[in-house]
């Protein structure tokens, strides 16, 4: 690497960073949902039914391990793609 180089972002393990993060995040929106704690959060899991409830995600503890695995496929896919690309404009 030369002196002034700015080092890229590692495609693989920048997606799957992002890909747990935001697995776990739809995870424990959903279970707090379903036990009723901090008001439920109405608007993150509407938003989550509405990317996912087509496929098999509600309030529910099923819906809350679909929800993350959709989700972790989801961001992984794209943040790989937002790695790969920021490498390339470098």
């Amino acid at each position: 690497m030369k002196k002034n180089q700015v080092p890229g972002l590692n495609p693989l393990k920048f997606a799957l960073a992002a890909a747990i993060i935001i697995s776990f995040i739809i995870f424990i929106t959903t279970l707090l949902a379903i036990f009723n704690i901090i008001g439920t959060l109405p608007t993150l899991t509407l938003i989550i039914s509405n990317f996912y409830g087509n496929f098999g995600y509600s309030v529910s503890f099923l819906g809350s391990l679909l929800g993350a695995l959709y989700g972790f496929i989801d961001t992984f896919i794209l943040a790989y793609i937002f790695a790969w690309l920021y490498n390339k404009m470098l």
